[in-house]
């Protein structure tokens, strides 16, 4: 009978023994055949980043024993365990994948960092309908009682009503117990103001520590951003082909080809 059930894949990029994807897979086993493949450690900001220059290590994890599913973990990046669960673990393409729950916010720029949603566009490009959750709180101790709902929602409809081919949905979640509800609505745009600390190690060795500032440039409104700060969760459709259409009709407009 297992056979018949949707085949669920489940990723992130904090490890296989973060809180979040633990609390992500409680909120959907009920929906079908769950299979856990995350990373071994941490992996956060490797962004799409793919292991081809040393070897891979795969093995099964008994972290999620005591809901009796099925894990696995892999010592590369969250794209890699997405690759790699279709390739020798499923043997086949996954009905759906979640990836999360991220311990932080990945709304606006820093989906291009993520590599929570880099999972979840790895499965989208494989044609499987996703979804990468996010909570905005970096704290392991962090209280996800008030994303239950909302991830038992958007699941529960996502495999009973797909996605639009290649469409997969970044959904980002504001810290505390009470969230007013969801908006679907647009990338805000922003961007990271950095700078590298310049500092000692003890051995007197120089070394740098990334520092920055989050800036939010978009003032139009109806953002993830926005809704985020209002205390709604955001839920962005977002898509893999970054072709730019603007860009297209002004390169089409303004710019000369030499045509023969």
């Amino acid at each position: 009978m297992e056979d018949n059930l949707p085949l669920i894949l489940i990723t992130n990029d904090d490890g296989i023994t973060s809180p979040g994807i633990r609390t992500l897979v409680e909120c959907v086993m009920h929906l079908g055949r769950v299979v856990v493949v995350a990373p071994d450690s941490p992996q956060s900001g490797m962004s799409h980043a793919v292991t081809f220059t040393k070897p891979l290590w795969l093995k099964t994890s008994d972290e999620f024993k005591d809901l009796n599913i099925e894990a696995y973990a892999c010592s590369g990046t969250p794209a890699d365990c997405v690759k790699l669960a279709k390739d020798q673990i499923l043997h086949r393409t996954p009905d759906f994948c979640f990836s999360g729950i991220n311990h932080g916010s990945n709304a606006s720029v820093n989906i291009l960092y993520s590599g929570t949603m880099s999972a979840a566009t790895e499965a989208a490009i494989e044609g499987i309908p996703s979804i990468g959750f996010s909570l905005c709180d970096h704290s392991w101790e962090a209280d996800f009682s008030a994303s239950r709902p909302i991830i038992t929602h958007l699941a529960e409809n996502l495999v009973e009503h797909s996605l639009p081919e290649y469409t997969l949905l970044n959904v980002n979640i504001p810290k505390g117990t009470e969230v007013k509800g969801m908006k679907v609505c647009r990338q805000a745009r922003a961007k990271w103001v950095e700078r590298y600390d310049k500092r000692t190690d003890p051995y007197g060795r120089t070394y740098f520590w990334l520092t920055g500032e989050f800036v939010n440039l978009d003032s139009d409104g109806g953002t993830d951003e926005d809704y985020l700060a209002e205390g709604y969760a955001s839920v962005v459709p977002v898509q893999f082909d970054l072709t730019s259409k603007e860009g297209t009709d002004f390169i089409n407009k303004h710019w000369l080809w030499n045509e023969e």
